[in-house]
């Protein structure tokens, strides 16, 4: 758009779930709610607009064995675009996307650097494999590299054991967490199990990736800390293919996934019904596609999240957990524009009419 070009959106403009506006202009890029003046080019859009979508669980650059090349990841991050997902939190990634942030076209993107998980529990090629001893100093390297967020591996299958078991000990995390604050990030962790949550809780994490081992018991700590979860539903789907497949060599470990997927929804509402924050994330990247933020909000609403309160898990409540502004006067105009009220129907979020980055008009 030229300096004097102006985009119009009307109809109805969802600054917040109940603050509904008629209009929105949007002028150099950024969203006014005043009219422009002397404007030599006017676009109108008409329909429900939203903020930009946030998936605050989504791998930008990684694929099934690891980092892949500039294209593909241009690739992920214009399907994430396309499915009207403008606000990434990337949750770990061996690749370099910083080129991203140049691109006026594409998402934006929230860094976490890269996994930091233990010496052979985890994904090959995915992340540092580092031990105990080394956790602060690998903590410190990835918040300085990242975008105030740091990403560790909680738990993963133990071989000897059979089955899923923490990473880390205590004290590791507690000074490692500590000194991410200290530099200004907040700390993540991949958790599927149980008994790696209570001592993540009490070092003083921010937050935990699917928190399938979230039970009754440790609900209340979770509330009482304000310690966020992103459950990822789209990708706990899967859990079940992933036991059949681990069957024969880890029959107990498989029995495991088996019961946290079955207890997925119950999960999920319990921490809700708790006043635990919970947030949109797909874990698009690795083994799974990207552009299913629409199926992850439905999927709250499967587990009984409210409709408005799920919308709000990847618009106006996620943005404000990120730091990042949804369409408030001077923004940077980041919208998705709809047929219908998603707040009526949650899968009006699977055909956006437009989606609107940086004031362009690119799908």
């Amino acid at each position: 758009m030229s300096d004097r070009a102006v985009l119009h959106v009307k109809g109805r403009v969802l600054v917040g779930p109940e603050d509904v506006r008629d209009e929105l202009w949007v002028v150099d890029g950024r969203i006014s709610y005043d009219r422009p003046g002397g404007a030599d080019d006017v676009r109108t859009v008409e329909g429900w607009a939203l903020p930009g979508l946030v998936d605050a669980h989504c791998h930008v650059g990684l694929g099934p064995h690891g980092p892949v090349e500039q294209d593909v990841a241009e690739k992920q991050a214009l399907t994430d675009r396309e499915a009207g997902t403008l606000l990434i939190r990337d949750a770990g990634s061996p690749s370099d996307t910083r080129w991203v942030d140049d691109r006026e076209d594409l998402p934006k993107i929230i860094r976490a650097g890269r996994h930091i998980a233990r010496t052979r529990r985890y994904m090959r090629n995915y992340a540092w494999e580092i031990e105990p001893d080394e956790l602060t100093a690998y903590v410190a390297q990835e918040a300085r590299r990242g975008d105030g967020w740091v990403k560790l591996v909680g738990d993963w299958i133990d071989r000897d054991l059979g089955d899923l078991a923490p990473s880390w000990p205590r004290e590791a995390v507690e000074a490692a967490i500590a000194e991410a604050h200290r530099l200004g990030a907040r700390v993540t962790a991949h958790c599927f199990a149980e008994n790696s949550l209570q001592d993540l809780v009490e070092a003083g994490i921010d937050c935990i990736e699917h928190a399938t081992g979230l039970t009754d018991d440790l609900i209340p700590l979770f509330a009482a800390r304000g310690v966020a979860i992103v459950p990822t539903l789209v990708n706990i789907a899967t859990f079940p293919q992933l036991a059949d497949g681990g069957e024969d060599k880890f029959p107990k470990w498989s029995a495991h996934m088996r019961r946290l997927h079955e207890r997925r929804y119950d999960t999920v509402r319990n921490a809700y019904d708790a006043g635990i924050p919970v947030y949109v994330g797909t874990d698009a990247g690795g083994h799974l596609a990207h552009g299913l933020v629409a199926g992850e909000v439905a999927e709250l609403v499967t587990a009984g999240i409210p409709p408005v309160e799920a919308l709000s898990a990847t618009t106006w409540g996620a943005r404000k957990w990120l730091g990042r502004p949804g369409l408030e006067e001077g923004a940077p105009a980041d919208l998705v524009v709809y047929e219908s009220d998603p707040r009526a129907d949650v899968r009006v979020l699977e055909a956006p009419r437009r989606v609107v980055v940086n004031g362009h008009v690119v799908g």
